[in-house]
């Protein structure tokens, strides 16, 4: 008896400890039970605060050599500060300067609020029309940078123009930071960051479109999605403490809601992001819980972006929102399953079936009951480029003709072979995409084996933890494969449209600067091979060390000198037939006077003079669209031979009957004006 009472008594008086003494207690026994890590030297403190700061510094001085190198390309290329503004102004051609034009309205305005009302309720540059510019143009780029300028007094300091440049290419810098940064966090070594900014400058002409269009919505808009892309890969590693997990979340939510804000296309990129996670998850390479948390993103940034874009349809029966919805309603609907059984398999396939059935679904039914006219015609565009549909309507031939709405060319696959940047990448590409199948059959073998020995509880948690150096099991980190299948994406997309090269480009470069500098990509490789002779981690080590020096060296001999050469050459942008035309349009043209033309040349009449156009050089107005079109349309679709020559041909020459109608008011050597006449009215 007096043995069993023993141990009651102990428990009574431990009920009746004080609340401290209980923490206290309890602290004590975690203290005593929990193995104190030991602290590492203070050398080993030192050499990772110095490779820290070092690959910091190298990032932030990335960044800033590469906005200082465009804006004296900038100024060596257009002879920026010798021009008066009218010539400035020329060098924003097409829908540029459709964006230019609205940033010096905002500045002419008497006060910011009244600025965004007239550019809400614009009736001054398209004739018969009134449009919300902010909204159906992306304008919140300009308003921003109409507000830092005034709130700044850097109107007292600096010309409207360099401001707005300027901003511009601070961006890039940081665009160009971000992807240092990411490959980085990839490779684990800042040496990567340095290859990719060196591939990125030398291929700027298939990374960029800055030197061409500064104010271009993908110039504002693409440096916020590298830095999303930078907080995602740091968000997806599994080696993340709590605080860096955070820090990365707040990044990514900032700038993924940032960046739909300033493109209209934003949500369709981030469509492909959403995909690339889902498969991630699919593929249980990563916990469902992050990329549910991913998921949570996209859905704040579209609903408070559907507000503050004045309640933008496109927002609503975007793939993206569909896609989203349908994950996280088939999260919702999972069962909790025992992991490597037959009814897991069975049910993961019926998940992914649930969802892509979902998706198209709730798409579909937002189309039928949210009225929307927004990219209706780029679907009808997608339809045509890929053989399903066939038409003869004047604006999908219209599109299917520009330049960049074709597949890119021979030269853009010669010009990054010759850089080196095309074969490092389809090597890293290669290596990486087979480690990740072998990662996941290897965990479907696993699965099975959970069926035979309870004991043994393997999870993606802790598949990930056991991954080392010496594995040489690249496929098995999450954030590597989550870019492997996003690039793969991509570069198919960019295959069928050049203009898409540059979304995928710089990932190009992001991603082939990780392999070669990653030491585990090349582990991975040589355990293939069954290298023998040489341990594999320390030629690992070597290599990925030896060969971006080897490479950097020999882009520095190749391209460094002719980077120079173009910053040394003065270039001259000579226009005058244009700076003539919007001369005489602001000395001699009437007030009430509208001006139709091709819609580039309308942007730079709008922007030069402020004169209303019929048209703008804009791709997301269907009814803008429609005016472009001179053609004789017969049933819709159907178009029909002219007996007719040519209207502009047959102008220029006298033909009746259009001399009855048109009288040549201005002519130079690129451009004539005419003016309808007033007393006999113009009938087709």
């Amino acid at each position: 008896m007096a043995e069993e009472e023993g141990p009651t008594v102990e428990l009574r008086q431990r009920k009746k400890l004080k609340s401290s003494e209980n923490k206290e207690s309890v602290k004590e026994e975690k203290i005593s039970d929990t193995p104190i890590p030991e602290r590492a030297p203070k050398h080993v403190l030192f050499q990772r605060f110095a490779k820290i700061f070092i690959g910091c510094l190298a990032a932030v001085t990335s960044g800033m050599m590469y906005a200082l190198y465009l804006s004296a390309y900038h100024e060596r290329k257009f002879w920026f500060s010798n021009r008066q503004e009218l010539e400035r102004e020329i060098t924003f051609q097409g829908d540029s300067a459709i964006y230019y034009s609205f940033y010096k309205d905002m500045l002419k305005a008497p006060s910011f609020e009244r600025g965004v009302y007239e550019l809400t309720h614009n009736n001054k540059t398209v004739s018969l029309k009134t449009i919300n510019a902010v909204q159906q143009m992306s304008l919140y780029p300009e308003l921003i940078a109409s507000v830092l300028y005034q709130a700044t007094g850097s109107n007292e300091i600096i010309e409207p123009v360099y401001f707005y440049i300027g901003i511009v290419f601070g961006l890039q810098g940081i665009y160009v930071t971000a992807l240092f940064v990411t490959s980085w966090l990839m490779s684990g070594t800042w040496l990567a960051g340095m290859l990719t900014v060196a591939w990125f400058i030398i291929n700027r002409v298939d990374t960029t479109r800055i030197e061409y269009s500064i104010p271009l919505r993908e110039n504002w808009a693409l440096p916020y999605f590298a830095c999303q892309i930078a907080a995602l890969t740091g968000y997806l590693k599994s080696n993340l403490n709590t605080y860096g997990e955070r820090f990365c979340y707040l990044l990514m939510s900032a700038s993924t809601y940032t960046f739909m804000m300033m493109w209209e296309y934003s949500h369709y990129l981030l469509f492909l992001q959403a995909i690339s996670l889902f498969l991630l998850d699919s593929f249980s390479l990563e916990q469902s819980d992050k990329v549910h948390e991913v998921y949570k993103i996209y859905i704040f940034s579209l609903f408070l972006g559907y507000l503050l874009q004045f309640e933008n349809s496109a927002l609503l029966v975007s793939p993206l929102l569909s896609l989203v919805v349908a994950l996280i309603l088939a999260k919702c609907l999972q069962l909790n399953v025992k992991k490597g059984t037959c009814i897991a398999k069975i049910m993961k396939v019926i998940n992914f079936y649930l969802v892509c059935t979902l998706t198209v679904t709730l798409n579909i039914i937002m189309k039928m009951f949210v009225p929307h006219k927004e990219n209706g015609h780029m679907l009808k565009f997608l339809e045509v480029k890929f053989g399903l549909n066939m038409t003869k309507n004047f604006t999908m031939n219209w599109l299917l003709c520009q330049e960049s709405l074709q597949a890119p060319s021979q030269d853009f696959f010669l010009r990054l072979t010759q850089s080196s940047l095309l074969p490092f990448y389809i090597l890293v590409l290669i290596i990486c995409f087979l480690s990740m199948m072998q990662v996941i059959f290897r965990r479907i073998k696993i699965s099975r084996s959970i069926l035979l020995l309870s004991t043994c509880k393997i999870s993606g948690k802790s598949l990930k933890e056991t991954i080392t150096l010496e594995d040489g099991r690249i496929g098995g980190r999450p954030e590597i494969i989550y870019h492997v299948i996003h690039t793969i994406l991509l570069g198919s997309l960019a295959m069928v449209i050049e203009g898409l090269k540059y979304l995928w480009t710089p990932y190009v470069c992001m991603l082939a600067a990780f392999g070669v500098c990653s030491p585990e990509l090349w582990v991975t490789l040589f355990k293939w091979l069954r290298l023998r002779t040489v341990h594999p981690v320390l030629l690992a080590l070597i290599l990925s060390m030896a060969v971006p020096t080897i490479i950097g060296l020999s882009l520095w001999k190749e391209f460094f000198p002719r980077l120079m050469t173009e910053l040394m050459e003065l270039q001259e942008f000579y226009d005058p037939d244009t700076v003539e035309l919007m001369t005489w349009i602001k000395r001699q043209a009437p007030v009430a006077a509208v001006f139709a033309g091709s819609p580039q040349l309308m942007g730079v009449i709008k922007l030069c003079t402020g004169w209303m156009v019929t048209s703008l050089p804009l791709y997301n107005d269907d009814d803008l669209l429609k005016r472009n079109e001179n053609v004789v349309c017969e049933e819709g679709d159907k178009l029909t031979y002219s007996k007719y020559g040519r209207f502009c041909h047959e102008v220029k020459i006298n033909y009746s009957p259009y001399v009855n109608y048109f009288t040549r008011v201005y002519w130079n050597r690129s451009y004539f004006v005419y003016k309808i006449n007033t007393v006999i009215s113009f009938q087709s």
